[in-house]
């Protein structure tokens, strides 16, 4: 009784559970562990995406997928929650990207380049949108923060001082030791760093359409169900709407969203770029939630095959390593313009 009380919290339903006890047993498992235990969950969700793809990803069985993902996804939080990463500010470390705001001056970026037991040295925060603060000392103001693998964190604090510090303009600002946790994950970020194409989305147009050609050049960086971050040569800004394609597991994936944030890096000219997912297909989420648990079926791929305009579509061609990419994040406004353009007129859109 207790496995099926805990079937109805996931979400199963009484077939979907019975599937998932059967297996367990015929595994030698505790049915009731595969609810608490991380690695027998993971091992009864392998068995099933490969059934799910046996099965030609039916919809029954890719919706039985994403409850377990769903519920897998959960254990991690859960977990994670349990441990808090900062109780106060000397804590963090330097390149740790902030964001910073107070009363009547808007909100800027920012990131720590110094961090001693006296003061905080972040660079002099920016945001080319917002009329800059001629004066940052004395003010008070509010810093927020992301922390990998853990949630957002905010405290208020003093700046001390305007410096020149490391060759950066930057201010000095006051340690916090009552820092808010104010946001836990609702998804869980892998990092995995390998080369992909970035499109702007046309308008209408339907959500992760795989493109049959080779797109901007870029690097994803990290990757969850809700969003990715990726890094473009040239300065970007926020509000794009734009979609990345990868290679996952033998075959292409694309992902639309919607730009929340970037950060500019003038030395190498490059942009990180955030972006917030739209709402996917769950055979697509499926695949990058078994990326990310390290749940994966069939052939893995740790490079992007470029899409040969002569397959059509399909994953093809040579192998592109990530070496090779180091010289290609130049020219993204010129890119960028280029496919606005087009777009407008109806011709091709320009690619990397």
């Amino acid at each position: 009784m207790k496995f099926f009380n805990k079937s109805r919290e996931a979400g199963l339903s009484t077939g979907e559970a019975m599937t998932l006890k059967a297996f367990a047993e015929q595994c030698g498992m505790d049915p009731i562990a595969v609810f608490s235990i991380k690695d027998r969950l993971d091992t009864c969700i392998k068995h099933i995406a490969n059934k799910a793809g046996q099965s030609g990803n039916g919809k029954v069985s890719q919706e039985f997928l994403f409850k377990l993902y769903d519920y897998r996804k959960k254990l991690e939080i859960g977990a994670s929650s349990e441990r808090r990463a900062f109780s106060n500010t000397c804590q963090l470390k330097v390149g740790q990207q902030l964001r910073i705001s107070g009363d009547g001056i808007g909100a800027f970026d920012a990131q720590i380049i110094k961090n001693t037991s006296n003061y905080m040295t972040v660079s002099r925060p920016m945001n080319e949108q917002t009329t800059a603060v001629k004066d940052w000392r004395g003010l008070e103001i509010s810093v927020s923060f992301w922390a990998t693998g853990d949630a957002g964190y905010t405290f208020d604090t003093t700046v001390y001082d305007e410096v020149y510090s490391l060759g950066i303009y930057s201010l000095k600002i006051a340690h916090s030791f009552s820092l808010s946790r104010v946001q836990q994950r609702k998804s869980i970020r892998t990092r995995i760093n390998v080369p992909a194409f970035l499109y702007l989305v046309s308008e209408g147009e339907p959500f992760h359409k795989v493109e049959p050609m080779p797109g901007v050049k870029c690097m994803l960086e990290d990757l969850s169900d809700t969003g990715y971050a990726l890094t473009v040569g040239g300065n970007a800004s926020s509000g794009l709407r734009i979609k990345v394609q990868f290679g996952l597991n033998g075959s292409p994936v694309c992902m639309s969203g919607t730009v929340r944030s970037t950060v500019y890096r003038e030395d190498t000219d490059r942009s990180i770029l955030r972006v917030e997912a739209d709402p996917m297909p769950v055979r697509v989420r499926n695949q990058i939630l078994g990326k990310i648990f390290g749940i994966m079926t069939g052939e893995e791929d740790s490079h992007f095959s470029t899409l040969d305009e002569e397959a059509a579509g399909v994953v093809a061609g040579r192998m592109v390593s990530k070496a090779e990419y180091e010289g290609v994040f130049e020219g993204f406004e010129e890119e960028i313009a280029a496919q606005s353009g087009s777009a407008a007129t109806g011709g091709p859109a320009s690619t990397g």
